[in-house]
């Protein structure tokens, strides 16, 4: 559990006030939580955490955090431990897993809609204040909250790198763009949300972007978390995610659906 902490700063790069210590991780063991860790021989190399929650009455188990070494993210560390962790909380007789994640985070977005086939109807502002001392939260701390049911259908054809069948609508009008700089623009909200699905485009790396234009990252926070607000409140949730190509552009697309998560 020391290494977990020491994790968390090299992943995050925290002050030590921000950390979850030791004296937390063991309470939320004994209460039912999970801390499942990631090892290449003796050493740590990631940890997946969360505790037993409550949410609309259903008892759930919340995914607090997910963090790998660097050096290890493209060995399948982070999807092995979800996959863990499923099993343990299934174990539970806890059918659903929430978590929050920054919704300009492309590669965690795929990973989470693609991978996993979580859901989404929920949009944090500055859920964790208006920044940490990260320098990762340097454009606010927004999130989107997501649900993996695990036991449905959707989330096992996930799993077996089968489509669920979200394919995007002929009628689904783009709600936010990038231009030709990439700088988000915003559609007519309206004629967006008129249909049964409606697509928010955000960077393939923000966190490049931020580095080179902190402006311009703040401006996709700021188009993005209208985009999302005013979607979630005429009804629609996040259905699924993508990833294109236009222009010499690398883009993410998430579409938002019409109707409550299944």
């Amino acid at each position: 559990m020391r290494i977990v902490e020491d994790l968390q700063k090299e992943v995050w790069i925290l002050h030590d006030r921000d950390i979850t210590p030791l004296t937390q991780l063991i309470a939320v063991r004994h209460a039912g939580g999970q801390l499942i860790g990631a090892r290449d021989g003796g050493t740590l190399v990631g940890f997946v955490y969360g505790f037993v929650g409550l949410e609309r009455g259903r008892t759930i188990h919340h995914s607090h955090m997910l963090a790998v070494k660097p050096a290890y993210r493209n060995c399948d560390v982070g999807y092995k431990l979800k996959l863990a962790q499923r099993e343990r909380v299934l174990s539970q007789d806890i059918t659903r897993i929430t978590w929050t994640f920054d919704p300009l985070q492309s590669l965690n977005a795929y990973f989470n809609f693609c991978k996993l086939g979580v859901l989404s109807d929920a949009y944090k502002i500055n859920f964790y204040g208006p920044e940490t001392s990260s320098v990762l939260h340097r454009i606010g701390t927004d999130r989107l909250w997501v649900t993996w049911v695990l036991d449905s259908d959707r989330v096992q054809r996930r799993l077996e790198g089968k489509s669920v069948g979200h394919e995007v609508d002929s009628r689904a009008t783009p709600l936010v763009v990038s231009d030709a700089e990439g700088w988000p623009r915003e559609l007519p909200l309206k004629e967006a949300l008129a249909g049964p699905q409606a697509l928010i485009e955000i960077p393939s790396d923000i966190n490049s972007v931020q580095r080179q234009n902190a402006e311009q990252a703040m401006r996709w926070r700021e188009v993005t978390r209208r985009g999302f607000t005013e979607a979630f409140a005429a009804g629609f949730h996040v259905a699924d995610f993508f990833r294109q190509s236009r222009s010499g552009q690398s883009l993410g697309v998430y579409v938002m659906s019409q109707g409550q998560p299944a």
